[in-house]
């Protein structure tokens, strides 16, 4: 079983949802969304799931329970208190970041109590570090199948090189590389099984530009990783989703630093 919950309305600027899973046998393919998320596992603690570039297996055993909030891209690296680009593709303890050691959701918690946290832990770490308002533009921006990386710099009044950093600090990744994973999201969900016309519709060059790059982010074929969907949709890629206020455009452009 996997679910997903909305966050209450005052976090969905940096939250993407709450989600539950348990009581899987088989690993299951996660795949690059542009998000990081805080995991809890029963038995084991807290772990932060940095932002990936490539997909891997997760593992949850029959008995085992997992609960986690998942933060928007641009959102995780404030809200987490460290630069994303030392987690790219890398799961570590809660015990091993500051602002996070004292979140007391050890392994020994009960699942009840640990849901009952997470929407005030959340709201928590949001306050402390709201999410980079320049880099959720640019995000938001990047939803758009014919938007290109370099004119958003002098959209937001500041220099290349300064926003690969900000970038790197908030996302894990540059814009280009959020760009690719977009790009397949949109794929995912525009796909009807006409590959040539989703790959057009998502804003690739043609269906080998496509399958090159999902090869390369989910280690499948586009064809084998539909199936793979179809066959498991509840436990299917996740959604990057930016919030309305994000995505209404220049009525959210920050002022340039």
């Amino acid at each position: 079983m996997y679910r997903e919950c909305r966050p209450p309305s005052p976090l969905r600027n940096a939250i993407a949802c709450f989600w539950v899973r348990s009581g899987q046998r088989e690993r299951v393919r996660v795949i690059p969304d542009g998000c990081v998320d805080l995991v809890w596992r029963h038995g084991a603690g807290t772990r932060v799931a940095g932002p990936d570039t490539r997909h891997w297996l997760s593992e949850c055993g029959p008995d085992e329970l997992l609960l986690g909030v998942r933060f928007l891209p641009g959102a995780g690296g404030p809200a987490l208190g460290v630069s994303l680009e030392e987690l790219r593709d890398d799961q570590i303890r809660v015990e091993q970041l500051g602002r996070l050691r004292r979140l007391g959701l050890g392994g020994d918690c009960t699942p009840r109590e640990v849901w009952r946290r997470l929407p005030e832990i959340a709201a928590e770490l949001v306050g402390s570090g709201p999410p980079d308002r320049a880099v959720q533009y640019a995000a938001a921006r990047l939803l758009d199948s014919g938007q290109r990386v370099e004119p958003l710099s002098d959209e937001l009044g500041v220099s290349d090189r300064h926003l690969r950093r900000r970038f790197h600090a908030a996302v894990g990744y540059g814009p280009k590389t959020l760009q690719r994973v977009l790009r397949l999201l949109r794929f995912l969900r525009a796909s009807d099984g006409d590959l040539a016309r989703a790959a057009a519709a998502a804003g690739y060059s043609d269906q080998a530009h496509l399958t090159r790059e999902c090869r390369r982010l989910t280690g499948l074929s586009p064809s084998q990783l539909l199936s793979e969907r179809r066959a498991r949709p509840d436990v299917g890629a996740r959604r990057a989703r930016l919030p309305s206020a994000v995505v209404s455009g220049r009525a959210c452009l920050p002022t340039p630093v």
